[in-house]
């Protein structure tokens, strides 16, 4: 047994603040330790989730989150510019090119304070039963949660709700005032009492104490079962919103928050969150060491700023080929996604797919089981990078939002 009666043993239900702060405040090297060992124990260190982001439906919520640039309340540069929400062709285009780049997570999320049946949620459960027959992890984060609503997501093929606890019980009133701790408690409850896994973190670098901290990891870690993801966030203060003349959060607190919630919640996934921004690609490395093993790739997440996808690509070499891209194709807009978003798809399978017992390429078997003279070996081993740089050329043409029609013509094949 460990000196916390936990990390040997699985988890445990009964952590108190006083032994959090404990932990939280050790010798940085002696927490890195502990948190690494309890890491190693439950999880791949090697290992680190890709999850993709998307917002289907931007601004205008009616709440008071003082972090939140998407409240109406305030005046930020977020505009309504999804009022009748993301298409469910747009959301599986761009499912489908975080997939071939390695993404195994689709997170949609919508400014709304809860759920309302009619329309909209009907076109977020069909966008949910899409993204499952990818084969990928679907998560959503809509606000509050009735239980009949959880159990309709559990029966379109949903995998994870996310509704964060922010910050302590104590604090939480200094940050929201439209909906209440118990309304979010409450709201995780009604997924528990579905198949649906449960996502849910919270903010640091607010203003609130170390004594707050705990209290949020208290709260998390005392519920029955732990959260299956743990998203760890460090404010990104936004203009216009009340919290924007907060400080950065220090890299060395954000690693000690990952590494205390990793010991007290050793089966979860954590998930180094909004914020990485301000961080330095060795203080990530630091955070993983500490037992972070997920992070959101692309260059928002829903609205806040996120490392540039080449950047992740080069921290963490598993993980090639993405880049997430804001089409404008004027009124075609789901066409041009569809088209580009699976030709990348089965492109990157044919060049980077491994065949024959793991050994080759489909375009490799190509030229080996054929014989090509040697001048043709350039093209057959070449020519799905030029295929992808062209791709990636049209993507950028059409997120420039310009007036000039054009059309793509891929390989032979044209769509105007």
């Amino acid at each position: 047994m460990c000196e916390h009666n936990c990390s040997c043993g699985g988890a445990r239900h009964n952590w108190t603040k006083e032994e959090i702060i404990a932990i939280y405040n050790k010798p940085l090297m002696d927490l890195l330790y502990e948190a690494a060992t309890v890491h190693r124990k439950y999880h791949d260190p090697n290992s680190v989730q890709v999850s993709t982001l998307l917002s289907i439906k931007t601004g205008g919520c009616s709440e008071d989150c003082a972090y939140c640039p998407q409240s109406a309340r305030y005046e930020t540069e977020v505009k309504i510019d999804n009022a009748d929400m993301m298409s469910v062709t747009h959301v599986k285009a761009q499912a489908l090119r975080a997939k071939s780049a390695g993404a195994s997570r689709v997170c949609m999320g919508a400014a709304w304070r809860n759920v309302k049946d009619g329309p909209e949620f009907e076109q977020v459960l069909e966008m949910v039963r899409t993204i499952n027959k990818l084969d990928m992890e679907v998560c959503c984060t809509l606000g509050m949660l009735t239980e009949n609503q959880a159990k309709r997501l559990a029966e379109a093929g949903l995998y994870a709700y996310n509704h964060n606890l922010d910050t302590s019980e104590e604090y939480y009133k200094e940050i929201i005032s439209t909906r209440s701790y118990e309304d979010r408690l409450k709201t995780i409850d009604n997924v528990r009492k579905t198949n649906i896994t449960v996502c849910s973190g919270g903010i640091i670098g607010m203003g609130e104490s170390l004594e707050d901290r705990a209290g949020m990891l208290v709260a998390l870690s005392t519920l029955n079962p732990q959260p299956e993801s743990v998203p760890i966030n460090a404010l990104v203060p936004v203009e216009g919103t009340p919290l924007e003349d907060c400080e950065p959060v220090d890299i060395f607190e954000m690693v000690r928050m990952v590494a205390t919630a990793r010991i007290v919640m050793p089966e979860s996934q954590v998930r180094l969150s909004a914020g990485r921004t301000q961080m330095s690609q060795e203080g990530q490395a630091l955070c993983f060491f500490a037992g972070a093993n997920s992070i959101f790739a692309g260059d928002k997440l829903l609205t806040t700023p996120n490392p540039d996808i080449n950047e992740d690509m080069q921290m963490i070499p598993r993980y090639v080929g993405l880049r997430v891209y804001l089409f404008n194709y004027r009124d075609k807009i789901d066409d041009a996604n569809r088209i580009l978003g699976e030709y990348r798809y089965q492109l990157q399978t044919l060049s980077e797919r491994k065949l024959g017992g793991g050994k080759y390429t489909a375009f490799e078997l190509i030229h080996k089981n054929y014989h090509y003279k040697e001048e043709n070996v350039d093209f057959w081993l070449e020519k799905p990078k030029q295929m992808l740089g062209i791709i990636d050329l049209y993507e950028t043409m059409l997120a420039q939002k310009g007036n000039d029609v054009f059309y793509i013509d891929v390989d032979g094949y044209k769509y105007e």
